[in-house]
């Protein structure tokens, strides 16, 4: 993992003075624990100090720029364009845990959280959170037809129900269950799912196939 640059903290002077002011709310959104992003249409209008340091880039490299970038391929982006929009509709926050890309390349596990502020439009005016998951759930590369599998087998699916719903054989299902169990080091479903956090299918988005 990438280490991350420590946070720039006010100095005493101008932190005291804040806080005599009550001006807290930028300083909030700077120095919050996570990732914050507002957007629109999918384009990043505003993040917050922590979103940079996670993802490695200067605020003015991320701004204006469309999300695609921060996933591991287009085609990963194009994949999740319209998750959540059922739920994001009702007025509800959304969540998911999904493989993203950091500016050096490398891949890493975020918690994702968002809140639309146009439910009639999901997508047109958001915020979200991002919370880094590296320390808890180092990441693994995963091909999306194993993600596929695991996300089933969390729904309580049978190797030939996921067969069935893929389009695979039970034996080519078999395989992917086997070497997801190899990779995670693991030696049944339910270590599996321990490893890889322990979520519905529903909330887990993994990377694309090489």
């Amino acid at each position: 993992m990438t280490a991350q640059r420590p946070q720039t903290h006010p100095s005493p002077e101008t932190l005291d003075q804040l806080f005599a002011d009550r001006d807290l709310m930028q300083l909030a959104y700077d120095f919050l624990p996570v990732g914050i992003v507002v957007t629109e249409n999918r384009v990043l209008r505003d993040c917050n100090r922590r979103f940079c340091e996670m993802f490695g880039y200067p605020r003015d490299d991320l701004l204006d720029q469309l999300f695609a970038f921060l996933y591991p391929s287009e085609e990963e982006f194009l994949n999740l364009r319209s998750r959540g929009d059922d739920t994001l509709g009702t007025g509800a926050p959304y969540w998911d845990e999904r493989v993203m890309r950091r500016k050096d390349g490398s891949l890493f596990w975020v918690r994702v959280r968002g809140h639309s502020f146009t439910p009639e439009d999901p997508l047109a005016r958001a915020v979200w959170s991002f919370a880094d998951l590296s320390r808890s759930r180092p990441y693994q590369p995963l091909t999306r037809r194993e993600r596929e599998v695991y996300s089933l087998l969390c729904e309580g699916k049978t190797s030939k129900e996921i067969a069935r719903s893929l389009d695979l054989s039970y034996r080519t299902v078999e395989v992917h269950r086997a070497r997801l169990l190899k990779k995670m080091g693991v030696s049944n479903t339910a270590a599996l799912f321990s490893s890889l956090g322990d979520i519905d299918g529903d909330h887990v988005v993994g990377s694309p196939d090489p």
